[in-house]
Order: structure tokens, then sequence, then C-alpha cells
């Protein structure tokens, strides 16, 4: 008696946060790539790579004193790391409402700093919001970032003490 058993195709597999954690780690420890990436003295440069699983990832440049700005990743979850120098990132411990609002008074206990030299990173969830510093005052910073599902939007914020505003709203066409 023979028994024949069809097994389905699998899906492609999602990468979860602590794929992408690895990839960065991974990707941040390629010191001929990292070093590769071209350093400008006024802004931040990048280059796009490619990420697990259809994630969307980037090498980036940081000159001393440079920042995002407050912002999140709308529905991505992503990873980055630190490949050369030091980053701070600074974080709000609260899930924010996703729509609807455009100006919302922060409770005082929300805030969270950390520090990433070299090395170092962090994975985080869907719509967290953060900004990223390079405070050297005369060190660039590299580091790797990749996102899953690839970026359908970032929100940009501005804050004022625990006032946090949203002020914009960027689509892929307008970074790429």
């Amino acid at each position: 008696m023979s028994v024949s058993s069809s097994v389905p195709a699998s899906a492609p597999t999602v990468p979860t946060q602590a794929d992408l954690l690895n990839f960065v780690r991974r990707t941040a420890a390629d010191a001929a790539l990292v070093a590769l990436l071209p350093l400008d003295p006024e802004g931040r440069t990048w280059v796009r790579l490619e990420g697990p699983g259809g994630s969307e990832a980037w090498l980036i440049g940081w000159p001393p004193g440079t920042g995002t700005g407050w912002h999140d990743h709308a529905d991505s979850v992503g990873a980055f790391l630190t490949a050369a120098g030091e980053l701070k990132e600074n974080s709000l411990a609260a899930r924010l409402p996703t729509d609807g609002w455009k100006t919302l008074e922060l409770s005082e206990d929300v805030d969270r700093e950390r520090r990433l030299p070299t090395g170092q990173g962090r994975s985080f969830g869907h719509h967290h919001v953060h900004e990223v510093l390079n405070e050297s005052p005369d060190r660039h910073a590299i580091s790797v970032h990749a996102y899953y599902p690839p970026l359908p939007q970032i929100r940009r914020y501005s804050r004022t003490g625990p006032i946090l505003r949203l002020e914009q709203v960027e689509r892929p066409e307008d970074w790429q």
C-alpha cells in the first residue's frame, strides 16, 4: 500500500521583528559594505538595501548633530542598529491613536531614552513614535534600518514639552 501526499507550497515568510533585528545586526557587521556609504558633512546620506522577505532596508550616514525629528513608521514593524559611532533614540512608551487627531497632550511617564553605541540596536512594533539623533559634535554615525512591510507612510510630529502635534504625512514618493 502506498500513500501519496501533496505538500502545499509554502507562502513567503513574513519577516518578524527578530528577523529584521538579525538582518540589521549581520549587515552592520559587514565592514566593507558600511565603508561604501558616502558621508556628507552637512546632511544624512543613505543607500537602499535588499532586506529579508521583501522588507525595506537602508544604510544611513548621520553627520554630527543631525537627527530625524519625531516620527513613526505607520503599520510597519522595524529594527535598526548602529554600525559606527553612537545614536540616541528618544521614544514614547505609549500607543497613540493612529488617525483622527492633530494634537495630543502626553502624560509625564511616556518618555524613554536609549543610547545605541556601535553594535547596539533594537526592534520596534507598529506605530512606534521616536526620534533618532547623532549628538556627537565631531563624529559621523552609521546605522542599518529595516521595515516590514515596506514603509507605506511616515507621520512626522513636532513636540513642545508634553504637546505632540501631527505636522505631515509623507508617502514613499516623497523620499525616493
